[in-house]
This record gives structure tokens, sequence and C-alpha cells, in this order.
């Protein structure tokens, strides 16, 4: 089916009308995003000029103990800085201790974890969720014992 010549201009002014009406809503948007940034942002260089800060932050590790504990795990070391975290690992078993220190500290998943002791993902994960009530536990008595000392 041919279409009339008058019909083609029509539809191409109503496809031209329509594209202004996206393009100016799109503007209108950008803007509104641009006023709401500036509104929220400061620029550098007047926080400069207004006060001094210093442009850096340092982390501070291992300031509240003299000696972080060091776990050894497939030859790998973690440091673990809280004492309380520490002292809750440490009496966990070790294979407890080693699942929860692979996968929350080193970074490893249950996959890798798994070949690691030759067993399926599945078991890692069951154990890994053992151990974690168990640590929690741990560490809730842990807690309790250190209010008890506080307390007298």
């Amino acid at each position: 089916m041919r279409y009339s010549e008058q019909f083609m201009e029509h539809i191409e002014y109503a496809f031209n009308a329509f594209c202004k009406v996206v393009l100016r809503h799109e503007a209108i948007n950008a803007w509104r995003d641009l006023k709401r940034k500036a509104e929220r942002e400061i620029s550098l260089d007047y926080l400069m000029s207004e006060r001094y800060f210093e442009l850096y932050a340092m982390d501070i590790y291992f300031e509240k103990r003299d000696k972080p504990t060091v776990f050894l795990v497939f030859g790998k070391e973690v440091i673990v800085d809280d004492e309380r975290l520490a002292t809750a690992l440490s009496r966990l078993p070790q294979l407890r201790r080693e699942v929860l220190l692979l996968y929350y500290f080193i970074g490893y998943r249950d996959e890798a974890i798994g070949r690691l002791y030759r067993r399926c993902r599945s078991t890692i994960n069951s154990r890994r969720n053992v151990a974690l009530k168990q640590l929690r536990k741990e560490w809730e008595r842990l807690k309790h014992e250190e209010q008890k000392i506080d307390t007298f």
C-alpha cells in the first residue's frame, strides 16, 4: 500500500514534533539533575580557601594492642586485631576456625575451600554455618565474662 505525499509529510511533522518534545524533556531532566548535584556538592577549591583540613586519612592498624594475633591457614597468615575475636576464634576447633578464616579473611569461596579439604561445596557451607554459630556463642560468652570482670 502506497501512502500519499500529504500523509507522508504529516508523519514526518508528527515524528519531528515528538522528537522535539522528548529532547525538551530530557534537557529539563538534565538541568534538574545538574541543579540537584550543585546543591549537594561543594567545590574542593572553595573548601581549601575557606578552612584548612587534611586531604588524606590514615588508617591506624594495631593501635589497640601491642601484638595482633596471627593465625596460619594453609601457609597464609591471617592477622586478627580484635582481641575478643581472636580469643573466640582460638577457642573453635581447628577445622571450623580454618573454614571461617579462609572464607571471611582470605576471601575464598566455598568451592575453593572444598577443593582444599576434598569436600563438596554444600559440606563446607554447612560447616561454615555451624562454625559461625559456635563463634557467636563464644563471642557472647567472652562478652559476658568481660562484663562480669568489669562489675567486680
